[in-house]
């Protein structure tokens, strides 16, 4: 098993939302919230460039961007990480039966290290900031199954994103994909595509 984290396992995109807007706060603007919704599944380079072409600010530095988002993320995120529908019972459900997981993040380790509190270890992690090539590229996918010692073919991904869809897909995985900031999730990938992780079994999984 291959789990996204941001918007897949917990609510995380809301915060991430909160701690743009304060930035774009400090930085004397307002983050549209289209600009927003692009920035959902993509790493923090990507995610930078369009928040300050959004607001005007592409002289902005992107690293000390990303860097103090990572710092107002980080209080909300201490604070307390809900999960989202189903998850939780299906990741206790995979590890009860001894289902080899792993978690596949865009999100810097920084504040995996602070979900991982709430979501309990994984048999491997791979970060946004500790990979050669981020998501919609499949080496995430692909480095995960790797650490796992199990075929790519035979791992079941489960996503919110286009981005981490495709990404998951590219690399040879199965994809279950649950919307949850972009609503419009590609249909050409062969993904099954579900509402919410609520009822989503091991018997689910195998059938994938």
């Amino acid at each position: 098993m291959l789990f996204d984290m941001d918007g897949t396992l917990i609510e995380s995109e809301a915060l991430w939302a909160v701690a743009l807007q304060q930035l774009a706060g400090e930085y004397g603007g307002v983050l549209s919230e289209a600009a927003r919704i692009s920035m959902v599944g993509t790493d923090m380079p990507t995610s930078m460039g369009i928040f300050h072409a959004d607001l005007g600010q592409e002289w902005r530095d992107p690293v000390l961007g990303a860097a103090r988002l990572v710092e107002l993320t980080e209080v909300l995120f201490a604070a307390g990480l809900p999960w989202r529908p189903g998850a939780r019972e299906l990741v206790a459900e995979v590890r009860a039966a001894g289902i080899p997981a792993a978690l596949v993040t865009s999100t810097e380790r920084r504040l995996v290290k602070i979900a991982l509190e709430t979501l309990g270890p994984f048999d491997a992690v791979v970060c946004g900031d500790e990979v050669e090539f981020t998501k919609p590229h499949p080496w995430p996918y692909r480095r995960a199954a790797e650490l796992l010692g199990v075929p790519i073919d035979r791992c079941v991904a489960i996503e919110d994103s286009p981005g981490g869809m495709r990404s998951a897909a590219a690399a040879g995985a199965k994809v279950l994909a649950v919307p949850c900031e972009v609503m419009d999730l590609p249909g050409d990938l062969g993904a099954t595509i579900l509402p919410t992780l609520s009822g989503v079994d091991v018997k689910t999984l195998e059938r994938l």
